[in-house]
């Protein structure tokens, strides 16, 4: 997939303005968040804005477009969903269950999107889901976002 097919399907996930009491990034649209982008009108957010602030601040420094076709999505969603360094975490994690030797440190390059060749999409989801399993255990008031998130993982 290219990035504006991905991108369409992360707003249509991610939907249109919330401010959720219990969302730590505060007010958001289209998953761009008042926490992280503070100069931003979120209620005025418009899609092609938050398209390009997906392009620029997400897909091309979370190197997404080198990761094999087959779990582009599925990454660059949880870049967007709970930002690059946990994603890369959670995609080194599920490389590493495969004997490729990273080290789980948050940064891509070579060897993660390397070793990223050979693993499918649902392996990735797994590992996705078992973060926010772990997370829900670490932070119960979180605990009212667990069906989405699964359904978001599974739908990427």
């Amino acid at each position: 997939m290219v990035f504006k097919e991905i991108v369409k399907n992360v707003l249509r996930r991610e939907g249109g303005y919330v401010d959720h009491p219990d969302d730590p990034g505060g007010e958001t649209k289209y998953g761009i968040a008042k926490r992280s982008h503070p100069k931003e009108d979120i209620k005025r957010l418009t899609k092609k804005r938050a398209e390009e602030i997906y392009y620029e601040e997400y897909w091309e420094p979370s190197k997404a477009p080198y990761l094999p076709h087959d779990i582009q999505e599925t990454f660059f969603d949880m870049v967007v969903n709970m930002g690059k360094r946990r994603a890369v975490k959670i995609l080194q994690e599920a490389c590493n269950s495969k004997k490729c030797g990273l080290v789980v440190d948050g940064l891509i390059g070579k060897m993660t999107i390397a070793a990223s060749r050979k693993i499918d999409a649902s392996r990735l989801k797994v590992f996705r889901i078992l973060f926010y399993a772990d997370l829900i255990k670490r932070k119960p008031n979180l605990k009212s976002f667990i069906v989405g998130w699964v359904r978001r993982a599974m739908e990427t």
